[in-house]
């Protein structure tokens, strides 16, 4: 399949796609869609795989999301065994998340009820399974596929990752990735680039003016067009409906109407970004 579109972080192994799930991926097919369906937890992980497997245009990302490891323990060897997988491209969806800290928030239903989860002791573990997901990546070569976002109005999140890329690119040079759904200033842009991580933006931006200058002032080699579906549909759509890989032609056409240059270009080197990081030219 030639690839026109590349979806670099979308959830259609979701329970919102049971219903149109193969004719959604036969739609991708015929319309040159290809992407990374990325897990949040093993099970969906898992999952993800089956689909890269099962389908020549996806490919797979496994990892536990911040805002699940109050749920789920970090089993690093599952996730290495699925890792090995040659449709898995990334490890991740992983990151920081300090937008819904808890103040106390009891443990999942069946385990010991006593335990509570504080802010801090939340941002303390969020931190320890980002350092074991970048443990993996280094030791596999792939890169990261990181969730980041901030407290209302700040950039505490993003500072935080920031030193702790920092430190581990020392420790591993060919370390590298993407910053899903990218939220941040120009300054958090440059920074993480510096890393040699890209940034990646969603149909938010078809609404949202928030990210132009962001748009607008990096280089587009750093940049890699995703949907998060079934979340954030585009403006052509319903408010509030569900998002499919397929809006990804809505978030290459208006980053390429807010840079202000030709669709075509923007598209083709908005995939290229995509087959670089991800290695596709090796699965």
């Amino acid at each position: 399949m030639q690839i026109k579109y590349f979806d670099a972080h979308c959830h259609i192994q979701f329970d919102q796609f049971n219903e149109d799930q193969e004719e959604l991926i036969e739609r991708m097919r015929v319309e040159g869609v290809a992407g990374v369906v990325v897990g949040v937890d093993l099970a969906s992980s898992k999952e993800a795989t089956e689909l890269a497997t099962e389908h020549e245009h996806l490919y797979a990302s496994i990892g536990l999301h911040p805002n699940r490891v109050n749920d789920e323990r970090y089993d690093i060897s599952s996730y290495r065994a699925l890792a090995r997988h040659p449709k898995v491209v990334a490890i991740g969806e992983c990151g920081l998340d300090y937008f819904r800290l808890p103040s106390v928030a009891l443990a999942k239903e069946g385990t010991d009820e006593s335990k509570a989860y504080s802010a801090e002791a939340t941002k303390a573990a969020q931190k320890e399974v980002l350092q074991q997901h970048i443990a993996l990546a280094a030791e596999l070569d792939k890169p990261l596929i990181i969730h980041s976002r901030p407290t209302k109005g700040t950039q505490d999140a993003y500072q935080d990752l920031i030193g702790i890329l920092k430190e581990a690119k020392a420790q591993y040079p060919n370390l590298r990735g993407d910053i899903h759904f990218f939220v941040g200033g120009i300054a958090e842009a440059e920074a993480l680039i510096a890393l040699g991580f890209t940034i990646s933006f969603t149909a938010v931006i078809t609404f949202a003016r928030d990210y132009d200058e962001v748009i607008k002032s990096v280089s587009l080699t750093s940049i890699l067009s995703e949907t998060d579906s079934p979340y954030v549909p585009p403006t052509n759509r319903t408010r509030g409906s569900r998002n499919d890989p397929l809006a990804v032609v809505d978030v290459v056409a208006k980053i390429a109407s807010i840079r202000g240059e030709p669709l075509e270009p923007v598209r083709a080197t908005l995939v290229t970004n995509a087959e670089r990081l991800f290695r596709l030219e090796n699965v």
